[in-house]
């Protein structure tokens, strides 16, 4: 496929119904990293090495910021994934504006058009001897990708621990919340409970992702429906037993008892209808 056409991928395309775990696991595979959500990948640079990946050179990976974490630092990232799109003439829209706010949706979304988009590239046959690793370090920062809620936890826990040791191990129901030791307690218990809202917060994510599924495959169908409709309204077929009988299907107004029987005896009962038969 062109890269010209990349942006043709409608949006009945295989290529929205693939889920945030299987986007993940080919992230994490192809550039050997470790991200644990979409969100991670807001900043731009992991979809700047997935176009380095499959147009070797064209993407100039010492400007690319692994370490960006304020909104201007990100939207140059996406910067230089607009250069690239113009290079390759790609109409894709990015919507930086959505994506840098690292909202789940819209960054699943973009991995996903992308993932098509490199599948389509030489046929998805990935180049044997690009290394993500050496090249994400030279000329470009290296950037964990471990979640900050895990590295919070630990530090937190470190400091938990030191403050047992400093009082003998053990925390009472006396415990002065002011006092070292009682910040500490604040600050696990913050993280249990922060801990609570990112689990929620996928939770929602995975059921907008179902519910954008869900509509754009109900717009599917209804636009199939739709053009049997018109097909049924031409003059030279609506007086058609067939046309009648899926008329009828068309437009039951009962969901729960199928109208296939009324329809079958429509067409049955037309004169002229198996003729061939009774003679």
């Amino acid at each position: 496929m062109a890269a010209g056409a990349a942006a043709s991928f409608g949006l009945m395309d295989k290529a929205y119904f693939v889920g945030r775990g299987e986007i993940l696991s080919w992230v994490n595979a192809t550039l050997q990293l470790s991200l644990n959500k979409v969100e991670e990948a807001a900043s731009g640079a992991v979809q700047c090495q997935l176009l380095d990946m499959v147009h070797p050179g064209l993407v100039p990976m010492h400007k690319v910021n692994f370490d960006a974490k304020t909104e201007y630092d990100m939207i140059q990232n996406y910067k230089i994934i607009q250069d690239v799109f113009n290079k390759l003439r790609i109409g894709k829209n990015i919507e930086v504006n959505k994506l840098v706010k690292g909202r789940p949706l819209d960054n699943l979304e973009f991995l996903q058009w992308l993932k098509r988009y490199c599948d389509s590239v030489n046929g998805g046959i990935m180049n044997e001897n690009y290394n993500p690793v050496e090249r994400r370090s030279k000329g470009c920062k290296e950037r964990s990708h471990k979640g900050p809620n895990k590295s919070t936890k630990s530090l937190q826990a470190n400091r938990l621990s030191s403050a047992n040791s400093a009082d003998g191990g053990a925390l009472n129901s006396n415990t002065d919340l002011a006092s070292p030791i009682g910040k500490v307690v604040n600050a696990v218990n913050e993280e249990h409970y922060m801990e609570q809202i990112q689990q929620l917060s996928e939770k929602i994510a995975d059921l907008k992702v179902s519910v954008d599924n869900t509509e754009k495959e109900r717009d599917f169908y209804f636009s199939k429906l739709r053009d049997i409709e018109i097909l049924c309204q031409r003059p030279e077929l609506e007086h058609l037993p067939m046309t009648k009988g899926i008329r009828k299907i068309l437009y039951a107004a009962d969901a729960k008892d199928s109208s296939l029987p009324e329809a079958n005896e429509i067409i049955t009962r037309s004169p002229g209808m198996f003729s061939d038969e009774a003679e």
